[in-house]
């Protein structure tokens, strides 16, 4: 298989350069050239399997031609082997026909593990295999970075920059990244919000001057396809466990940048039966705005109880955009030129796609903590604040209550002592065995401002030979 840019100038590549690319040279997100559709029939051949054979099934035309079928097997069998709940993506019911896709059963208790766990294992075979050495810069909101971190710190090719805004994470999520110690692991603390971080990733990557010689960046965030290869799977597999593909299925998704639901979006044009996508957003809902009204307009950023999800620009809607103008390069080019700088409107052709794919809604602190409190004392289902917003977004959205909703709970509620304690939990919630002794471990992060040369000095120094 081989992957374009959105933008339309930069050569088409194949599934392990795209990996080690990340973001285009045109400034674009590679897609891939053509996507996999299957059959009614086809899909209900899958119906039974376990997840690490699903994943097999659903990822290994991505990287056909790349990664023999027997080393990718044990990737993803590996990969999966240290989630904690044997069904891997458990679903829960919240209530009549509505349900919860836990997918914080894996090793850092947020969604971002299934693909960063993956992606992991990917580059360390692909490096290994070509005897190269690369450093990985991220950007974080908070998941992002534990997960990149305990996804790549075994690996020896690998050094690991993660920036994160600095006292715009809660605590367990700055501390399962601070924690861990490796001579390739740094944590920088940037004096910012995410949307820094994210430009300053994307900075870099356009100009990679300041890296030793030899070596090249290499991407963690959701502008790397790899992660949204991985994060298909589990749209099937709860379909499947819930009567896919004779039964249609809805999926609500707390979103700030737009990769998890992309994946939903991908699910459905290879075929799953998908009745809904409902775009879950916090206060910062530029996403919800645009889809509601037409109306791309940058806001300033807000400081929410879901800091997972303040994000204001959201890197992958670009990849749906792309489908939305018939992939057309120069035009998604031009719009996203114009996205940076004003307030933006698209045809209405492309915006009918828009609409005709995503319902969405936006949920501020209030009716998030509201919404905790209400499901805990429905069910003593405890969410933590990002799944709070997908399950009210789901209830406000929800067209057809014959037809099965899914709310992505992609964070465990140990992570966001304060959003659940505000909604009248008496204590913080306990971490999992496997994490309680976070809050004795040593830290090691460096608050750096946000300055571009500061950062690539410090990464530049820190860069093992």
């Amino acid at each position: 298989m081989k992957y374009i840019s959105t933008r339309g100038q930069a050569p088409a590549l194949n599934f392990e350069d795209v990996m080690l690319t990340g973001l285009a040279p045109d400034g674009g997100l590679y897609v891939p050239e053509s996507l996999p559709h299957y059959s009614e029939a086809q899909i209900a051949a899958w119906s039974s399997l376990p997840y690490t054979d699903l994943a097999f099934e659903i990822v290994q035309p991505f990287v056909a031609g790349c990664i023999p079928d027997a080393d990718l097997k044990a990737i993803i069998d590996d990969t999966y082997s240290e989630f904690r709940h044997p069904a891997i993506a458990p679903l829960v019911q919240l209530g009549h026909n509505e349900w919860l896709l836990e997918l914080f059963q894996g090793p850092t208790l947020a969604f971002k593990d299934f693909a960063l766990q993956m992606l992991g294992r990917l580059l360390d075979y692909v490096l290994e295999k070509r005897q190269q050495k690369v450093v990985i810069m991220g950007a974080t909101s908070g998941d992002t970075g534990s997960a990149a971190i305990h996804g790549t710190k075994r690996c020896s090719n690998i050094d690991i920059f993660i920036l994160h805004p600095y006292q715009r994470v809660s605590e367990v999520q700055r501390r399962q990244m601070t924690t861990v110690m490796g001579d390739n692991i740094h944590n920088i603390a940037l004096k910012g919000h995410f949307d820094h971080c994210q430009a300053m990733v994307k900075a870099s990557f356009a100009d990679q001057g300041f890296l030793p010689e030899g070596r090249q960046l290499v991407a963690v965030n959701s502008i790397n396809w790899a992660r949204i290869m991985a994060q298909i799977v589990y749209y099937f597999y709860a379909a499947y466990a819930l009567g896919a593909p004779s039964r249609r299925v809805s999926f609500s998704v707390p979103t700030g940048n737009f990769g998890d639901i992309y994946a939903g979006y991908l699910a459905k044009q290879m075929g799953l039966p998908i009745e809904q996508l409902v775009v879950a957003t916090n206060q910062n809902d530029i996403l919800h705005r645009f889809i509601s009204n037409n109306q791309f307009e940058k806001h300033e950023l807000q400081h929410t109880l879901s800091p997972s999800m303040d994000i204001v620009v959201s890197s992958n809607f670009e990849r749906m955009l792309f489908d939305c103008f018939d992939r057309d390069g120069a035009a998604i080019a031009d719009l996203m030129e114009r996205m940076n700088t004003e307030t933006v409107s698209i045809p209405a052709t492309a915006f009918d796609k828009v609409r005709g794919l995503f319902n969405s809604y936006s949920v501020d602190d209030a009716a998030t903590v509201d919404t905790i409190s209400r499901v805990y004392e429905d069910s003593e289902y405890l969410l933590d604040p990002h799944s709070a917003i997908g399950v009210k977004a789901a209830r406000e959205c929800w067209q057809d209550r014959s037809v099965p909703m899914v709310t992505l709970a992609t964070a465990h509620p140990a992570k966001f002592p304060e959003a659940v304690m505000k909604a009248g939990y008496p204590d913080a919630p306990p971490l999992p065995h496997h994490m309680a002794d976070l809050f004795d471990l040593d830290e090691r992060y460096e608050v750096i401002d946000n300055d571009l040369a500061a950062v690539h000095s410090f990464m530049a120094a820190n860069i093992r030979a």
